[in-house]
């Protein structure tokens, strides 16, 4: 996967998503994953996988949705030779290529109701045949699961069965959305700023303060993918050092209203980054200037990058004075009061970061 689907952000609501990938990953466990379209899902799989015990093994994807249903069943299970027509030789399907990994099934609520009979068997006892096969196989795999439409709303329709969601929701996390996401969006705009400036070869220095007033106020229903297709499509169109709405395609799209209210320390954090933000983007980087408007010492600044991960969008902020502290294996349970207010480093779900300074071990 490109790193411009990496999934990045520091807001509450991520980092407890965080959390619980590094609880379930000690797990076997089957795990269910919801969210809208664009949200992680697989990235979050993914991560899953990495921090397990079988991340040696394999990770298998299959996006259940875009397959058609009659090659499906073959795809996921595999055949024998002369099952159906076409089918000149014995095939494996992807359960067997996860054998000793992870299986991670996409749109999972898009499987046919003989599949779903299927797979609930092999969760419960591990067993398969291929199609038009008689011999029983054991596999061990795990199995991941996403999807992004109300599974109990399906089941209620007689579309899912109740058992298999039981089954595959032992364990669940549900991705937030983007625009629940708060500050993310700033810091993820500019993450993907920086990397499509250097794929593009493209001397783009930040956002023109409209800019960051339209990537705060729209929904982003398309969520974190969305918002890093229209930052790449800002780099190639953009003519200037700057990003504008209209580079966005968000000029005269119709933008939300916040009339919800946070408490004083979320709404403290908040325009604290997005002044931090506005500073990278207004001044291009320039401590002393960054400084001067904020009115606060270099020193100062130096802190609050740092705290909200904004030193790496600060080439001039990487001296010995912005390096990470060594880190430790201290509980990662975020703590506001702990961290003074402040919200986490930039975290990222392959390096999960829960606090400033500290980061999960890569295996357990």
């Amino acid at each position: 996967m490109g790193t411009v689907d990496e999934m990045v952000g520091a807001s509450p609501a991520i980092c407890a998503v965080f959390d619980l990938v590094r609880k379930v990953a000690t797990t076997e466990m089957p795990v269910l994953i919801t969210g809208e379209t664009g949200t992680g899902k697989e990235l979050t799989a993914q991560a899953i996988h990495e921090r397990s015990l079988r991340k040696h093994g394999p990770f298998v994807p299959i996006n259940c949705g875009a397959i058609p249903e009659t090659l499906l069943e073959s795809e996921l299970f595999g055949h024998e030779r002369g099952a159906f027509t076409g089918a000149v030789q014995q095939k494996k399907g992807k359960l067997e290529a996860a054998a000793g990994g992870t299986l991670f099934l996409d749109e999972v609520g898009d499987l046919l109701p003989a599949l779903q009979v299927k797979l609930l068997r092999f969760l419960q006892e591990g067993t398969f045949e291929r199609v038009g096969g008689q011999e029983t196989l054991h596999i061990d795999a795990r199995i991941l699961a996403a999807t992004n439409v109300d599974l109990k709303t399906a089941i209620d329709k007689n579309l899912f069965r109740e058992d298999l969601y039981y089954r595959l929701g032992v364990l669940h996390i549900h991705l937030p959305p983007l625009r629940d996401r708060g500050q993310d969006t700033l810091l993820m705009a500019m993450i993907f700023l920086k990397q499509a400036a250097v794929t593009y070869r493209k001397t783009i220095c930040g956002y023109t303060p409209q800019a960051v007033d339209s990537l705060r106020a729209y929904s982003w229903p398309g969520n974190v993918r969305e918002l890093s297709n229209r930052v790449r499509r800002a780099v190639v169109m953009a003519e200037g050092m700057e990003i504008t709405p209209h580079d966005l395609d968000l000029a005269a799209e119709e933008l939300q209203t916040v009339d919800s209210l946070d408490s004083l320390r979320a709404a403290h954090r908040r325009i604290e980054m997005e002044l931090l933000v506005k500073a990278i983007s207004l001044h291009r980087g320039n401590l002393t200037r960054m400084a001067r408007d904020l009115e606060v010492s270099r020193s100062t600044l130096y802190r609050k990058l740092r705290a909200y991960g904004l030193e790496k969008l600060v080439p001039a902020a990487t001296p010995l004075s912005l390096r990470s502290k060594p880190k430790t294996k201290k509980s990662a349970q975020f703590s506001a009061e702990e961290s003074g207010g402040e919200i986490p480093h930039e975290a990222t779900l392959m390096d999960l970061p829960l606090k400033p300074v500290y980061r999960l071990p890569q295996s357990v």
